[in-house]
């Protein structure tokens, strides 16, 4: 609603349902956003900005449409439209054929961790079409913000949850003031936005022995290395051809970033698995308890006897879990891999992690104390290091 040139949306309530005093507004007469479906809340509102900046930067950046998943403040998946192999379409369900490139571009993001994406908020590039809808309808979704959405692509999405599904629609061309404010604890801080441009020359220094980057990886940098200027620090992003496939935030040690974003990519990989795609899984399963038993499988050398039999009893004819030399077989033939960190990368524990699921280019702030080790470590595996100068903390 707008009243005497003031925007005012009220929410839903803001972090909490105790918080109910909940709204967002500007200081003009056309307000660059409009609730077209739904009640939003506080976090909805911030998964939907957060997610629009990073997504209309990257269809800037790469020239393609982009997409995604946004969870708590951070990305759970994030994508630039491309080609959807036939092993992630198997391991991911997906059964529409015909896909637009922005469904295929939320397709690779939602797949990127599809346990953290479980009631996700998405974020899209490019106005949302038939193809988009149908790919978002069925899944479990709090929300999407859009440049805009076709008139049957809304009446769709409309039939979530029961009508309640948010719907927000957002001004392209919209640009915020230079200085952005926030309020903590009733102190007003203030800051220039971060207007760092992410895009090919911003990796032209590179440091290693191995310089060679081919176009596939120069634009998988690109797209780990925003999604890390949209993401709670400190963070570390591993892409591939074009996609988030693991992302470690809000981590107080930048090993523990690398560590579960190649967790997580390792993850990825290894869901299109011949003996994971073998798995039998009653037709009765929902999708969402489907990828559930596939994500016990894949951890079931961590589980207890207790939660191995209730697996074994899911899934008919389980098969024997994969040793570590298949999952390193696995991995080993993903090539192209990208890793990009925040800031810069002070110990080569982050490098030999690293290379172990199957990383070649590694991309970072550099102008550490230990660069040389670092590089050193880079060289030792192989690998090309670049060096942006360039940190890019978010909090």
């Amino acid at each position: 609603m707008t009243q005497d040139g003031l925007v005012d949306i009220k929410l839903k309530y803001g972090c909490n349902p105790n918080q109910l005093k909940a709204r967002i507004h500007c200081d003009c007469s056309d307000g660059p956003l409009s609730v077209l479906n739904g009640s939003p809340s506080y976090i909805n509102i911030l998964d939907a900005l957060r997610g629009w900046q990073l997504v209309r930067e990257l269809r800037t950046a790469t020239d393609q449409p982009a997409a995604a998943s946004f969870k708590h403040v951070s990305p759970a998946g994030v994508a630039i439209a491309g080609s959807l192999p036939p092993k992630l379409r198997q391991a991911q369900h997906l059964n529409q054929n015909d896909l637009s490139p922005i469904a295929t571009a939320y397709a690779k993001a939602r797949s990127s961790d599809r346990v953290a994406s479980f009631g996700d908020f998405i974020a899209s590039s490019d106005p949302v079409d038939e193809s988009l809808a149908y790919l978002i309808k069925p899944e479990v979704s709090d929300g999407i913000i859009a440049p805009d959405f076709e008139p049957a692509a809304a009446q769709l999405l409309k039939e979530k949850k029961s009508g309640s599904y948010v719907m927000l629609k957002i001004e392209s061309d919209f640009e915020p003031p230079e200085i952005e404010t926030r309020t903590e604890f009733g102190l007003c801080m203030e800051q220039a936005r971060n207007n760092a441009t992410i895009d090919q020359s911003l990796l032209t220094n590179v440091v290693s022995r191995n310089k060679e980057l081919n176009n596939d990886e120069i634009q998988t940098a690109i797209v780990a290395t925003l999604t890390l200027k949209h993401t709670q620090s400190n963070s570390i992003c591993v892409a591939y051809q074009g996609q988030a496939i693991g992302i470690g935030a809000g981590q107080q040690s930048r090993i523990a970033c690398t560590r579960l974003a190649c967790d997580k990519a390792d993850r990825w990989m290894l869901q299109q698995h011949p003996k994971v795609l073998s798995l039998e899984l009653p037709d009765e399963l929902s999708r969402v308890e489907r990828f559930n038993l596939v994500d016990q499988f894949l951890r079931y050398d961590q589980m207890d006897s207790t939660e191995q039999q209730k697996l074994a009893q899911a899934v008919p004819n389980l098969p024997d879990p994969l040793s570590a030399h298949e999952r390193n077989d696995w991995i080993r033939s993903f090539d192209g891999l990208v890793l990009s960190s925040d800031a810069f990368i002070p110990f080569r524990d982050n490098i030999d992690r690293a290379v172990k699921s199957a990383v070649r280019v590694v991309v970072q702030t550099g102008n550490s104390n230990r660069d040389e080790q670092v590089i050193a470590a880079a060289n030792d595996h192989g690998i090309v290091m670049v060096f942006t100068n360039l940190r890019l903390f978010l909090h």
